[in-house]
C-alpha cells in the first residue's frame, strides 16, 4: 500500500498537497484499491466554494458509487479533465496523473490539521 509521507490525508480516504497557493486533491491508493476498477468521475462544482467535508463530486467503480468530500474549505478551481476519457488513471496513478481537483483553500493552514501518513496508516 502506497502512502506517501509528503501528503495529508482525510478519514474519507482522500489526499491533499499544497502546490503554491493551490492544493491538489485525489483519493488514496487504499481507496482506489477498495473501489476496484474506476469507470467514471463526476465533478460539477468547479467555481464553487465548499465547506470542509461537503460533497464535491462522485466516483463510480464497477461495483459502487462513492461521494467525494472536500478535505478543507475552499474554492474548486479545476477538475482533471483527463479523467473524463480515462478515469482508470486513478487506479494506476492515484497520487500523480490521477489527481481529481485543484482548490484554493480559504485557510491553507487547515491542511496541517489533517492526518499525516502515520495517522492514515493507523486508520486503515
Amino acid at each position: 500500500m502506497n502512502i506517501p509521507d509528503n501528503l495529508k490525508y482525510t478519514k474519507e480516504h482522500e489526499w491533499i498537497r499544497m502546490d503554491g497557493d493551490f492544493a491538489i486533491v485525489g483519493i488514496t491508493d487504499y481507496a482506489q484499491n477498495e473501489l476496484g476498477d474506476i469507470v467514471y468521475v463526476e465533478v460539477e462544482t468547479v467555481g464553487e466554494t465548499l465547506e470542509k467535508e461537503e460533497t464535491y463530486g462522485t466516483i463510480e467503480a464497477v461495483k459502487t458509487v462513492s461521494d467525494l468530500f472536500m478535505p478543507v474549505t475552499g474554492e474548486i478551481i479545476e477538475f482533471n479533465e483527463e479523467l473524463e476519457d480515462n478515469p482508470e488513471i486513478i487506479n494506476s496513478d492515484p497520487y500523480g496523473k490521477g489527481w481529481i481537483i485543484k482548490i484554493k483553500p480559504d485557510n491553507p493552514s487547515d491542511i496541517m490539521d489533517l492526518l499525516d501518513s502515520a495517522g492514515y496508516k493507523d486508520l486503515i
